[in-house]
């Protein structure tokens, strides 16, 4: 589904990435790990096309994408959530998933995919008519979350899910990622410091140093400690 190969993202003289690859199958969910400045969000930039490449190639579907404009990989199924709560503050939470499902294609019809983001969350059922830059963190992250999955996408790239959150409110987010990749057979990328919680619902992690890729390898493999030493 998504294939990555030996790719290098800058920007003027500032190399973020340098020669990664990896490749993820439909239905597998890819943890993408590092420290700060690691370089984590500028690879989920790149797949999605926001960050200039410099060389290497992005394949989504066997499909080429390396020199596509967002919208094209968008059309292919491509979604991504960013770091940061980019929503529509003053716009209600229902009127944030509704602009949300009319961008793009969508699988599912309008009141069954809001019937099921408030079975999922019902505290955004309760909040449907707030505006959404008055709920609290991970309420937000919530909606977040509920937008980028509302139309089904087939590739789901997740920035720093957990970032500002309580610990409560961060295993309800993997809970429901975990959930989603088990249910929608999605291939998901997700970029976290937090390598314990992320490998828990991942299959394979990806460690990032400065750019490069510092450990590889199934979940299971992978040692907090291990990871640890590779983030310095």
């Amino acid at each position: 589904m998504l294939e990555v190969d030996g790719l290098c993202v800058s920007y003027g003289a500032v190399v973020a990435l340098s020669d990664v690859s990896f490749s993820a199958r439909s239905g597998d969910t890819i943890a993408v790990l590092g420290a700060n400045g690691a370089g984590k969000s500028s690879l989920l930039r790149a797949i999605s096309g926001l960050a200039p490449v410099r060389a290497g190639s992005i394949r989504i579907a066997g499909e080429d994408v390396t020199a596509a404009t967002p919208q094209a990989r968008a059309r292919l199924g491509l979604a991504h959530a960013m770091e940061g709560r980019r929503l529509f503050r003053q716009m209600s939470v229902e009127e944030n998933l509704r602009l949300a499902w009319n961008f793009g294609g969508r699988q599912t019809p309008l009141p069954s995919a809001l019937a099921e983001v408030f079975d999922r969350f019902p505290i955004l059922a309760e909040k449907r008519r707030v505006p959404a830059g008055l709920l609290s963190g991970g309420q937000q992250q919530m909606v977040i979350l509920s937008c980028t999955t509302i139309r089904r996408p087939r590739l789901l790239l997740l920035d720093e899910p957990s970032l500002g959150l309580a610990p409560i409110i961060v295993s309800q987010i993997y809970a429901f990622i975990g959930d989603f990749a088990r249910e929608s057979g999605a291939t998901i990328v997700v970029s976290e410091q937090m390598a314990a919680i992320a490998l828990r619902v991942a299959d394979h992690g990806l460690a990032l140093r400065r750019g490069k890729v510092a450990m590889a390898g199934r979940s299971a493999d992978l040692s907090v400690g291990g990871l640890a030493a590779a983030y310095l």
